[in-house]
């Protein structure tokens, strides 16, 4: 009868350890899968990305007509100028019965916060509200050499004093 003899140390270590191959074999198709399912719900949660648009104080706001807000990371300054994005979403459709209705309008201002004045720099108006939606109408105006004062408790003093700093 022919004997084999095994080392000690060969049978512990087939004993100790068990083969679990398999859940190596299962490993790539749980991350396949799990890429998968992280893909569709990505694609499923996604909805409208605004930017980050904050209110201005209600006291310079028109309750019932609009609210005003400003794309915070449009602010830029420049020597005593500051330029900003502003977004004013319209309660109620504009335009009246012309073609080019919207009930969004985003304007690019600019302020000089030494002399107190402003002029507007862009428009565009938006079907949609807070900007969304096809543009529609007015677009592209520019009155660069025409500034305008500050009044007192007005929007674009609200406006003014988010950009330059309260007085």
């Amino acid at each position: 009868m022919p004997t084999t003899t095994h080392s000690c140390h060969q049978l512990v270590a087939q004993r100790a350890v068990p083969y679990n191959a398999g859940l190596y074999l299962k490993l790539p198709m749980a991350c396949f899968w799990g890429f998968w399912l992280l893909v569709a719900l990505l694609a499923l949660s996604r909805g409208p990305v605004y930017a980050e648009w904050v209110a201005i104080e209600k006291a310079y706001q028109s309750p019932g007509l609009q609210t005003v807000y400003i794309e915070s990371n449009t602010i830029r300054r420049e020597g005593h100028l500051v330029t900003m994005v502003i977004l004013i979403d319209w309660t109620s459709m504009q335009g009246n019965r012309s073609p080019s209705r919207f009930t969004s309008t985003k304007i690019t201002r600019q302020f000089d916060c030494s002399e107190k004045r402003f002029r507007s720099l862009a428009f565009t108006d938006y079907w949609g509200h807070m900007g969304t939606g096809p543009s529609v109408g007015g677009s592209g105006y520019s009155s660069e050499g025409h500034w305008a004062a500050v009044e007192p408790e007005s929007l674009n003093q609200g406006l003014w004093e988010a950009g330059c700093g309260k007085p």
